[in-house]
């Protein structure tokens, strides 16, 4: 079961990083990367949160019974 579920958490941590990237691509992302060197929060966070699932995913799909 923990395997299963790690690989979920793969799948949706890759997913989110992919939304991040667009994310961080975006216009309005530009528009704050103009203003304050960095880009929105929004971005941020899905990068982070994509990394987190990412990391946990493959702790629990390569982990032993």
């Amino acid at each position: 079961m923990n395997k299963a579920i790690g690989l979920g958490l793969l799948a949706v941590g890759i997913a989110l990083i992919a939304f991040g990237i667009s994310a961080s691509d975006s216009f309005s992302s530009d528009v704050s990367r103009f203003f304050t060197g960095h880009p929105t929060d929004k971005s941020m966070w899905f990068l982070l949160g994509g990394i987190a699932a990412v990391t946990v995913g493959l702790v629990a799909a390569l982990r032993k019974a």
